[in-house]
């Protein structure tokens, strides 16, 4: 399986907690556009041909963009690369970003899934980490696209924020839960150096809730999820039986992604393992892809050691775990045999069970998936 990711770098306001290559200001937004159609031509040009069975649209706020855009840029992509039948085609959007109007027009573009970022249902937590949208918007947007023919819709939230306390998370996800999305990802807070929220917390303006009070929200919200029907595939993912994002499951399963856009990664076999990463300077970007250049900043060969632990991470994310068969088949050599203390520590920990066909993290290992990780960088 391989993937595309499109990042489109354009929001209305970037929130207090957001490092994401992103910009309030549009003003550059339509020369954008035409440089990430000339990067989608050099890369099927530069690049072996490959079938790519997701596409996932992120950003920024790719909703932000005007409906025609997004379809001229779907329409390159199945123009120039191809794409499977019934391949899962994402788009990330916030609320109060879309309309009747657009959903329709993602719809003829060939979208069939999408991702609305609400983070949470108490509009005051959403107004003290920067969000522009309150509950009730996110609650129509949600409805208009079940409307529109979407049948596929993943909800984002967020846990540990400041102020928030486990009932008021709990809250949200019984309400999100009511929707019928497909699909929740929930994920803790990171404060990231650089952001607002992070000079706030250094500052002692904001406070946020404790380490054990972050961990009973997230085991409170494993249990409630679970109760709901949504069951946990990865650390931070739970969908309804089937509904798994496949985008994402390649990522974990450590498959090919060809990245376009600024700041985009990409990972690909070319005479060996390789990644590389696009210029994070807009300018640049923009002005490499008039000039008939791929944007790239950096291009690594990624080494066999190297390759053989990042299945491993990746693998370890996902509840069902590290398959045994396609470890052995990229590698040669079955992943227990690769790394026997690592295993043999980890299973005496109860950290990690071992089947004919998987090594998988226990529920606790996966609370403690990143010191489990240092036995294997160890083996």
């Amino acid at each position: 399986m391989a993937g595309i990711y499109l990042h489109i770098p354009f929001c209305a306001r970037k929130c207090c907690y957001c490092d994401f290559v992103s910009f309030a200001d549009q003003s550059r937004r339509a020369a954008y556009v035409r440089a990430l159609l000339c990067e989608i031509d050099l890369a099927a040009e530069r690049f072996p041909a490959r079938r790519y069975d997701t596409v996932f649209v992120g950003g920024g706020t790719p909703s932000l963009l005007p409906a025609e855009d997004m379809e001229r840029i779907c329409e390159a992509l199945r123009a120039r690369f191809t794409i499977a039948q019934g391949a899962e085609v994402t788009l990330e959007c916030n609320p109060g970003s879309v309309d009747a109007g657009r959903l329709a027009a993602y719809r003829r573009a060939g979208i069939n899934r999408l991702s609305f970022g609400l983070q949470s249902a108490n509009d005051a937590l959403l107004r003290s980490i920067g969000r522009i949208h309150d509950y009730a918007q996110f609650e129509h947007g949600f409805h208009m696209a079940k409307q529109a023919g979407f049948s596929n819709i993943n909800v984002d939230i967020l846990y540990g924020l400041p102020g928030q306390s486990e009932a008021d998370y709990l809250d949200t996800v019984a309400r999100v839960a009511a929707l019928l999305p497909t699909h929740i990802s929930a994920y803790s807070l990171i404060v990231e150096e650089g952001t607002p929220l992070y000079g706030a917390v250094r500052a002692g303006e904001t406070l946020l809730p404790d380490d054990d009070a972050v961990y009973d929200m997230q085991a409170a919200g494993r249990a409630a999820l679970a109760a709901l029907g949504y069951a946990q595939y990865e650390i931070s993912n739970y969908a309804l039986a089937g509904q798994e994002c496949r985008h994402n499951i390649n990522y974990w399963e450590n498959g090919e992604y060809l990245g376009l856009g600024l700041a985009a990664h990409a990972a690909m076999v070319l005479a060996g393992w390789r990644r590389w990463n696009n210029t994070a300077d807009l300018e640049a970007y923009i002005a490499k892809t008039a000039r008939g250049e791929l944007p790239i900043e950096r291009m690594q060969r990624i080494e066999r050691k190297e390759e053989m632990f990042e299945c491993v991470m990746l693998g370890l994310r996902m509840t069902r775990g590290l398959s045994r068969a396609a470890f052995a088949a990229r590698f040669g050599q079955d992943a227990l045999e690769a790394y026997p203390e690592a295993a043999e520590a980890l299973r005496a920990l109860g950290y990690l069970e071992v089947t004919q066909d998987a090594l998988r993290l226990t529920e606790a290992g996966l609370d403690m998936q990143n010191s489990a990780l240092l036995y294997f960088m160890e083996d």
